[in-house]
């Protein structure tokens, strides 16, 4: 039994605690030290289209979006990126914009010096600053324009651009040991060593390491996790996680899922993206949802109200369970902006919607609201639980519309103000 009560407070103890990083401020947002897990996303608008550009940030960011990652790649999208900043802060938008750079970062950054102004971090790639003898020199200038107007810079290693001089010479120290590892290992090695050197060689230009995050992105679940692993094992920078070229549709969202939140629960994280390849004009805030959903389900934050709905089975052939699911929920996401001002703390709120009497009361009486619909052959009614207790028992063909309805009640009592409680539960009908 003792075993079992340790085993128990370990459980009951959640996720590890957190990884103590240096905190960084980007913009208006708090990134590590202790500062909730920030979801951050990219555009993939072409900067140089101002008004395409803003109209995709401005919808990231209501989507729940903390920080924008933009592409400067070229003097057109440098010449765009003060322009989308006005723009954005005249529509109300204050979302911090990143810029990523590679190649010629160091150029664009200096020949429009409104761009950098108008930034509030720069990410940039170890393995794609410059080349030979023109990459000390770049990645100078470029920590140096981060010193001049106070921004941030992210050091992103990426395995598809991985500095190949540090790789070959790991590499070759590595065929010469007595006890050689295998390739793949000295390759995650070099990942940890750029960051890590890019970092240092920052610091001793003069760029603090509270105006410092790292990333190391693998497209590969277990490459990522030892990596970031190592990382975190060896510095307290800030530390940005993301799962590079996940993948489209349910891939893309299973691996990001799985690396993540593997990550999380070690405590490694400060900011997350799920890069998402997006189906041909898709929505391009799935990415946003879905980093959200992530830190929700784990337990770390809290954005909007769950919605808990069985999966069906034989004994829910009915689909009314399934549209009164979709219905609340698509109905949460649409209300959340205006219900965040008027309804402070909304987003704990818990719903239910069940399908069948064997499941259905127990996990009802779980949420703060539920209801357990009729399934096949079961009598048609639909018993409402709030907070705990049967509060009502809806009939006929306006269940669903009866339940929403409730929802909305419930909401406005006990979210609505000061002194605001939730209803009061009457005798069941």
């Amino acid at each position: 039994m003792s075993d079992l009560k340790e085993r128990t407070k370990e459980i009951q103890a959640g996720p590890k605690g957190r990884h103590r990083t240096v905190q960084v401020t980007v913009g208006n947002v708090k990134v590590g030290g202790g500062a909730p897990i920030v979801v951050q996303s990219m555009t993939n608008t072409d900067t140089a289209d101002i008004e395409g550009t803003v109209k995709q940030v401005a919808a990231l960011a209501r989507a729940g979006s903390e920080m924008v990652r933009i592409t400067v790649d070229r003097d057109e999208a440098a010449a765009a990126v003060p322009h989308i900043r006005e723009k954005l802060d005249k529509l109300g938008v204050d979302v911090p914009l990143i810029g990523d750079f590679h190649y010629i970062g160091h150029k664009l950054l200096a020949d429009h010096p409104a761009c950098a102004a108008a930034l509030s971090k720069y990410r940039i790639n170890p393995g794609n600053v410059g080349f030979k003898n023109k990459r000390d020199t770049q990645f100078t200038d470029i920590v140096e324009m981060a010193l001049k107007h106070g921004k941030t810079i992210r050091i992103g290693a990426n395995w598809g651009s991985l500095d190949q001089e540090l790789l070959t010479k790991l590499m070759e120290e590595n065929a010469k040991s007595p006890d050689p590892i295998d390739a793949r290992a000295v390759t995650r090695e070099a990942m940890v060593q750029s960051a890590l050197l890019s970092a240092k060689r920052a610091e001793e230009i003069g760029l603090p390491k509270n105006r410092m995050i790292l990333s190391a992105k693998v497209s590969n679940v277990q490459d990522l996790i030892a990596v970031y692993r190592e990382l975190a094992a060896r510095s307290d920078y800030a530390i940005h996680l993301g799962l590079t070229e996940a993948g489209m549709g349910s891939k893309g969202i299973v691996a990001s899922s799985a690396a993540l939140g593997i990550l999380l629960q070690d405590g490694i994280g400060d900011t997350i993206r799920v890069s998402l390849t997006p189906e041909p004009g898709g929505d391009r805030t799935l990415e946003v949802k879905v980093g959200q959903e992530i830190l929700q389900t784990m337990g770390f934050r809290t954005f909007v109200p769950l919605v808990a709905a069985c999966p069906g089975c034989g004994r829910t052939t009915s689909t009314v369970f399934q549209e009164l699911a979709r219905d609340i929920q698509s109905f949460i996401v649409e209300e959340m902006p205006e219900w965040k001002t008027r309804y402070p703390g909304v987003e704990q709120l818990n719903v239910a919607v069940m399908g069948c009497i064997v499941n259905g009361p127990g996990e009802s009486k779980h949420a703060d609201i539920g209801i357990s619909l009729p399934g096949t052959g079961e009598t048609p009614a639909a018993p409402v639980f709030v907070d705990g207790e049967k509060f009502r028992t809806l009939r006929g063909p306006t269940i669903a519309a009866d339940f929403k309805a409730l929802v909305i009640d419930y909401i406005e009592q006990r979210y609505g103000g000061a002194g605001a409680k939730a209803p009061a539960v009457t005798a069941a009908e």
